[in-house]
């Protein structure tokens, strides 16, 4: 069976830092893309950061471009967020997700192979 178990998250104060960490099994973790989403209170979900399948690429929100990391260690089928200078509105819980990227969201395989974590809470407050 398929899982992504996050950690790592926690309260922390302004500024401070944080390294998230997914763990995951049940699939070829090589043969996916890693992203870390996020999600608010009141707000919508949102795309943080994510990883091509052999760590070669990256994308980040602007909202965290130059403050937050992503990496990927595929020998140890896991993936990392660590988020520096952190502030308030970066709390939220922190999903890890996992998709090949070779289906459109249109096809019928795209739900098939899209996997999510539980999530992490991170909460950045004085």
């Amino acid at each position: 069976q398929v899982q992504l178990v996050e950690s790592g998250g926690g309260l922390v104060q302004p500024g401070g830092s944080l390294r998230l960490s997914c763990a995951a099994s049940g699939f070829t973790f090589s043969n996916f893309a890693m992203s870390w989403y996020r999600q608010a209170p009141g707000k919508e979900r949102e795309l943080v950061a994510d990883i091509t399948s052999a760590g070669r690429s990256t994308n980040y929100a602007d909202s965290v471009k130059g403050r937050f990391t992503i990496s990927r260690d595929n020998a140890k089928n896991t993936v990392y967020l660590q988020m520096n200078s952190l502030k308030p509105d970066d709390t939220a819980v922190y999903y890890c997700n996992a998709n090949p990227r070779r289906f459109s969201s249109s096809s019928s395989y795209y739900k098939l192979y899209d996997y999510w974590g539980q999530g992490t809470q991170v909460t950045v407050s004085t």
